[in-house]
C-alpha cells in the first residue's frame, strides 16, 4: 500500500471512526461524508475555510486570492483580445501609469515589476478588442467564487487523483479544451476600487465616495500567483470590518462590474463609477452594433453577476429594479426612458417573497411579492400581455427542461426574447445542487443545516446547461452575432456556506454547460469567429490540507 493510498485510509478512519477493513471498502457519496464530519466536528483534517487549520469554518466570505483566467479563440498574435498582452511583461501591475488608470490611483504596495498577473478589467478590454476585431460570438462565462483552490478540491474528486499543484491544471472540459490551438491561460487580481461606500437607492447616489478601505494588490503578503501563499493567511480578507489586510476583499458586484464594464468600482456597485455614475458596458456596445444580448445563470437572474451584464444601480440589492432594467422597463435608474433590455434572460429568482424593508436595500418603488424580480415586471415581459418575451415559469407537473424548451422553440418561431424564471422558491430561488456525486442530496453546510429537495424541486428545474443551450438557440438567430454571459453561480453561494459537497457538485455542472457551448461552437461555428473567457470574479479561503482524502476510492470490478 502507497503512502497516498494509507494517509486517506487514516483520515477515514478518524473522521468517520471506521475500522480498517471497513474504510478499505468503496465510500458511498464520499464527499459528503467528509463534509458532514466536519461540521460534526468543527474541525476536519482534510481542509479549512479561512486561516485557522482549528477551525473548518473560519471564514465564510470573499478573499483577494489571484483568480486563474481560461480564454478559447485567442491567438498569440493578435493584439488586444490576446492574454499576452495583459499579463507577464505586459501586466499593468509593472506599470504605475497604467495602475493609476485603472484604480484612478497608486494602490500602496501594489506596484510589482515582478507581475506576471493581469487586473480583471483587461476582461473587459480582451472582449472591447474582439467586438472591434469583428468577432461574431464573445462569451463570457463566470464560475463565481471558484478560484484555484475550489477547482483542485473538485478535480481531485472527479479525477480521483492527484494530478496537478500548479498551473491550468486537468480534469475538467474547461482545463483539457484547446479550442484548436487557441486556448490561453492566465490569472488575475480582483480587487476593488474601494469598499465601505454608503448609498441613497432612491436618489441613486453614492454618499461617500471612496468608502473606508481602498482595493489594491501585494503579492508578497497575497501570493504571486494562484497557487503559492503568500507570507501574510491574514491580508487576504482585509476589510473596514478588520484588521487583517491592508487592501479590501471584492464583492460580486464590483468584479462582475470589472469584467462587463471595465472600471474598478467600490463594492456593491452595480455599473456605476465610484462617485455613482452610470457607465455603459459591453453588453450595450455589442447591443449597439446590431448584436443579440443575454445572459444565464443559476442563481436570481438580479443577483450581482447578472444583474451588472446590463443594469445600472448604486446597490446590488436593488433587485426588482435591476430587473427591469434587464427587461427593458423603467426603472429608478431610468425612470424615464427605458433601455432596450436584454434579448435572452435566463435563471433563479421564482416565487421567494420579501416585504418592503423601508428603502434600506431596495428603493420605494418596491413592489411586495416576488423578491427577486416582481410578478409585475414578469407580466409587463410576456408577449401574451403586450411584451417583448416569451416566458418560462416554473410551472408544477412540468419537466423544466421541457417548458424552457418549448418556450424557446416559441420565441424562435415567433421572433420574440425569451424569459425563463425557476428555483426552489424556500432556497432563495437558485438550482438545485447537483452536490458532488450528482444525487441532489446536499450535505450539512456552515449554519449545520442542508437543503432538502423534493422530487418536483428537481423535475420542475431545467439545469444551467439546459438553459446555456436554450440561450444559444435563441440569440444565434442574429446573423450579426450576440454576446452572452452565463453564471455559475451556486459555486459562489456553495463557498459561502463552506459546503465541499455542494462546490464540487457546482463545478462540475458549470462545467457541463461549458461544454454545451464548446459543442455549439464546434457545429455551430468556428474559433475564429467566436471567442470565450472563462473566469472566476473571486475567491473565497478553501485550504486543501490532505489532497489524497478528497480522492474516492475506486470500486472494484465487477
Amino acid at each position: 500500500m502507497n503512502f497516498a493510498v494509507s494517509s486517506r485510509l487514516l483520515i477515514l478512519i478518524l473522521l468517520f471512526n471506521l475500522t480498517p477493513a471497513q474504510a478499505e471498502q468503496p465510500t458511498e457519496d464520499h464527499i459528503r461524508k467528509i463534509q458532514t464530519a466536519a461540521i460534526k466536528h468543527k474541525k476536519s483534517p482534510v481542509a479549512h475555510w479561512g486561516f485557522d487549520p482549528n477551525d473548518y469554518t473560519q471564514w465564510s466570505t470573499h478573499s483577494l486570492r489571484l483568480i486563474p483566467v481560461y480564454t478559447f479563440g485567442t491567438k498569440n498574435g493578435v493584439p488586444g483580445y490576446n492574454l499576452k498582452s495583459y499579463k507577464g511583461k505586459n501586466s499593468p501591475y509593472r506599470d504605475k501609469k497604467k495602475l493609476e488608470a485603472i484604480y484612478g490611483f497608486l494602490p500602496e504596495n501594489t506596484l510589482n515589476p515582478k507581475a506576471k498577473y493581469l487586473d480583471q478589467t483587461n476582461l473587459y478590454d480582451i472582449q472591447e478588442a474582439a467586438l472591434k476585431a469583428g468577432k461574431k460570438n464573445i462569451i463570457l462565462f463566470v464560475f463565481d467564487g471558484m478560484d484555484w483552490q475550489t477547482t483542485r478540491a473538485a478535480a481531485l474528486y472527479y479525477n480521483a487523483a492527484d494530478k496537478y499543484n500548479s498551473g491550468r491544471g486537468t480534469g475538467f472540459h474547461f482545463q483539457d479544451y484547446s479550442a484548436d490551438g487557441t486556448s490561453q491561460f492566465g490569472y488575475m487580481v480582483t480587487a476593488p476600487h474601494n469598499d465601505g461606500s454608503n448609498v441613497d437607492v432612491n436618489g441613486q447616489r453614492v454618499l461617500n465616495a471612496g468608502g473606508k478601505m481602498r482595493g489594491g494588490y501585494n503579492a508578497k503578503k497575497g501570493g504571486s500567483n494562484p497557487w503559492t501563499a503568500g507570507s501574510d493567511k491574514k491580508y487576504l480578507i482585509g476589510s473596514p470590518g478588520n484588521k487583517y489586510g491592508e487592501h479590501a476583499y471584492p464583492d460580486s458586484a464590483n468584479t462582475a462590474t470589472s469584467m462587463t464594464a471595465g472600471i474598478k468600482s467600490y463594492n456593491n456597485a452595480i455599473n456605476v463609477d465610484p462617485n455613482g455614475a452610470p457607465v455603459a458596458t459591453i453588453a450595450h456596445e455589442a447591443q449597439e452594433k446590431g448584436y443579440s444580448v443575454g445572459v444565464v445563470t443559476s442563481v436570481p437572474i438580479t443577483h450581482a453577476t447578472p444583474a451588472a451584464t446590463y443594469a445600472h444601480n448604486v446597490s446590488r440589492n436593488d433587485y426588482q429594479d435591476l430587473a427591469r432594467d434587464l427587461l427593458g422597463q423603467t426603472s429608478i435608474s431610468h425612470p424615464e426612458q427605458a433601455m432596450p433590455g436584454l434579448d435572452v434572460v435566463l435563471g433563479g429568482g421564482f416565487g421567494t417573497m420579501e416585504k418592503p424593508t423601508g428603502g434600506k436595500s431596495h428603493g420605494k418603488n418596491f413592489v411586495p411579492g416576488w423578491k427577486y424580480i416582481s410578478e409585475e415586471t414578469i407580466n409587463k415581459a410576456d408577449v401574451k400581455q403586450g411584451g417583448k418575451y416569451t416566458v418560462a415559469l416554473r410551472t408544477p407537473q412540468v419537466k423544466g427542461k421541457d417548458g424552457l424548451k418549448q418556450a424557446t422553440d416559441a420565441a424562435i418561431k415567433n421572433k420574440t426574447r425569451l424569459l425563463g424564471v425557476y428555483g426552489v422558491e424556500k432556497y432563495a430561488a437558485h438550482l438545485p445542487y447537483q452536490t458532488a456525486n450528482g444525487d441532489y442530496q446536499p450535505a450539512p453546510g456552515l449554519k449545520n443545516s442542508s437543503e432538502v429537495y423534493s422530487e418536483s424541486d428537481i423535475a420542475e428545474n431545467p439545469t444551467l446547461a439546459d438553459m446555456t443551450e436554450s440561450a444559444l438557440a435563441v440569440l444565434s438567430q442574429n446573423k450579426q452575432g450576440f454576446w452572452l454571459l452565463v453564471e455559475a453561480g451556486d459555486v459562489d453561494w456553495a463557498n459561502h456556506d463552506n459546503n465541499l459537497d455542494n462546490s464540487i457538485g457546482a463545478v462540475k455542472s458549470g462545467d457541463d454547460a461549458f461544454k454545451v457551448i464548446t459543442d455549439w461552437v464546434e457545429k455551430n461555428s468556428n474559433w475564429d469567429e467566436t471567442i470565450v473567457i472563462l473566469t472566476a470574479d473571486h475567491g473565497h479561503y478553501l485550504n486543501i490540507d490532505q489532497p489524497e482524502a478528497l480522492i474516492p476510492q475506486k470500486k472494484e470490478a465487477k
